[in-house]
């Protein structure tokens, strides 16, 4: 259950950046609530994850789904730029993820 929680704390970890984004610094209502409150789940359930998982396969793949996944964001739906070498960096983050999670005890 542990690793459920991990990943849809990361989950929320791209939706609170996303709405960060779309708050505009804070100044839009709706978005800044769904920041703050996609981050308070975020960090509970990492919390909760932790409470069987190491801490530093943990803290890396939740930082791992929340980085991949706000690029993803970012290009898909912002339209932010897409190159070849930022698509390594995400590969390279996604291979650490994995590897991470295999050597993580379950």
């Amino acid at each position: 259950m542990a690793w459920v929680y991990l990943v849809l704390a990361g989950i929320l970890e791209i939706i609170w950046a996303y709405s960060m984004k779309q708050s505009a610094g804070f100044t839009r209502l709706v978005p800044s609530i769904v920041t703050a409150v996609a981050m308070i789940a975020s960090i509970g359930l990492l919390a909760m994850a932790l409470r069987t998982l190491p801490l530093g396969s943990a803290y890396a793949i939740w930082t791992g789904i929340g980085a991949v996944g706000t690029f993803v964001v970012g290009i898909v739906i912002l339209g932010e730029p897409f190159s070849l070498i930022r698509l390594l960096a995400a590969s390279l983050i996604i291979g650490g993820i994995i590897l991470l999670k295999i050597a993580s005890p379950s």
